[in-house]
């Protein structure tokens, strides 16, 4: 009880609340802007922890990601812009919601659940830590190499576009995520002798390119409408939640509980959360035609997951010192530097801060209800700019983010090139939604997939030899196997009435 007391005398000073606040405002600004990201904005904040005692410098970057995760939804919904790789995964549907007419209800359901997803991921955090980092760190290649592969099956639930455009989609992912060094010879691979290709293709500038670029090329052709408002008058934002909620707990409840567990996955994070999120709740949908239509109920599922995720990603951070995402990687140098060392004995060592960054946790996500309402009245007021105007400031902040991502022009040239490529593919019906997918899980896929080979000597039976492993791997390929049934089925009931 003691350590608790004092948590909240160190949470509670006045100091520590003005960096939240500070943090908060900050946080909401980065992630709402196309092509800055909560990472980013985590990166960004380290250099002013090094003057601050531990609390408020944990609070900052807390706080800020949180409101990152948050903010990506509000240009996602409003311009097809996702703020955040999080948003990524629902922006369309978003996006269709708003040009429905509906743009106060999906506001009002990404804040809401957002706060509500982010505070199931620290209950989850506060109370079952130990648990989940000592399962997730049970994970070896084999389990990675699976979980992968059913992350990969997601993308035939992440469209209604016809089934072969969307493997096209899934495939082009894939292939792009295998330029640059090979992860077992060292070997560069379709670089074209530059240097730069090397590291690969940039998955931020990637997704900045596929969704903002293609979308302002697409604004282009229609400069005859420059005068007109792009967004209508957002007004009360917490009509029909109720609805919502009373139709779609399970969905939240599923979103959050993937969320979390994800995000306690070294290396996972809060966007693959919310692709696996989206597809599951477009898979298990009653009315699963009407996603990519404007459908709240994917975008319930999530936007609680990528929210709950950010709790579970500290799980294993705290506990185990590893990293469930690139922002915890960067939190726990900030520990380190702090004399906080993550793993077992922080818990004893210093119980007071572990509960100060729990309290905070908590505080970040109250204070994203009134913050996220302000953020959302008034981001209107920006977006009424002619489209003449704005297009052009938008483009010089996807510039700036992919600039900033890879500290040279590469990254706009690959964000340039990549709008090209998203307009082009999606003019001709291809989503660009799988592609990205691909790009996100094909390193881990072919990483696990080399080590795998190399551990078992070629032995694909061993693939299935761990019980974890064993029953992704049996889910997977059940999975395909459906899949499979259910396109050969009317493609030979067709031949046999021919």
């Amino acid at each position: 009880m003691e350590p608790l007391i004092q948590a909240f005398g160190l949470v509670f000073d006045p100091f520590v609340l003005a960096v939240i606040a500070v943090s908060a405002v900050f946080g909401m600004f980065v992630g709402a802007m196309p092509g800055l990201t909560a990472t980013m904005a985590t990166a960004l904040l380290v250099p002013v922890t090094f003057f601050m005692p531990p609390v408020p410098a944990l609070g900052a970057i807390v706080t800020a990601t949180a409101m990152a995760i948050f903010a990506g939804d509000i240009p996602a919904a409003m311009l097809r812009m996702p703020g955040t790789p999080a948003s990524a995964a629902y922006t369309d549907e978003s996006y269709a919601m708003t040009q429905k007419g509906q743009l106060n209800l999906n506001m009002g359901v990404n804040l809401v659940f957002s706060v509500a997803g982010g505070l199931i991921g620290v209950a989850v955090l506060i109370a079952a830590a130990p648990v989940l980092a000592e399962f997730a760190l049970n994970f070896s290649s084999f389990e990675y190499f699976w979980l992968a592969c059913l992350g990969l099956t997601c993308a035939v639930f992440l469209t209604n576009a016809d089934p072969v455009k969307g493997f096209l989609s899934l495939f082009i992912g894939l292939l792009l995520a295998t330029i640059g060094i090979d992860p077992s010879a060292g070997f560069p691979r379709f670089t074209f002798g530059e240097v730069e290709l090397m590291q690969g293709v940039n998955f931020i500038a990637t997704m900045i390119g596929m969704f903002a670029v293609s979308e302002l090329l697409r604004g282009v052709t229609s400069l005859r409408e420059a005068g007109q408002v792009v967004v209508q008058q957002v007004g009360n934002m917490f009509r029909g939640l109720g609805d919502v909620a009373r139709r779609y707990w399970f969905n939240f409840l599923r979103g959050s509980a993937i969320g979390t567990v994800i995000g306690a996955l070294p290396g996972a994070g809060a966007d693959i959360a919310a692709w696996i999120s989206y597809a599951v709740s477009k898979r298990f949908s009653k009315e699963p035609e009407k996603f990519g239509t404007g459908h709240v109920e994917g975008i319930v599922d999530s936007t609680s997951a990528n929210n709950s995720a950010l709790g579970g990603a500290w799980i294993p951070a705290l506990v185990f010192g590893i990293p469930g995402d690139s922002i915890t990687a960067i939190v726990i140098g900030v520990l380190y530097m702090k004399g906080m060392n993550p793993g077992p004995t922080v818990f004893t060592e210093n119980p007071q801060l572990i509960y100060a960054v729990f309290l905070i946790f908590i505080l970040a996500n109250l204070i994203m209800l009134p913050l996220g309402w302000a953020a959302i009245k008034s981001a209107r007021q920006v977006l009424r700019t002619p489209r003449n105007i704005l297009l052009p400031v938008i483009l010089l902040f996807c510039i700036v983010g992919s600039f900033a991502m890879t500290n040279s022009l590469y990254g706009v040239a690959i964000m340039l090139a990549m709008g090209l490529f998203g307009w082009f593919l999606e003019s001709h019906g291809i989503p660009v939604a799988p592609l990205i997918l691909g790009l996100v899980l094909g390193e881990m896929l072919e990483q696990t997939f080399v080590q795998n080979m190399i551990k078992t000597d070629g032995n694909l039976i061993a693939f299935f030899s761990r019980p974890i492993a064993g029953a992704l791997g049996i889910a997977t390929v059940l999975i395909w196997g459906i899949m499979f049934l259910r396109v050969v089925r009317p493609a030979r009931r067709g031949i046999l009435r021919a």
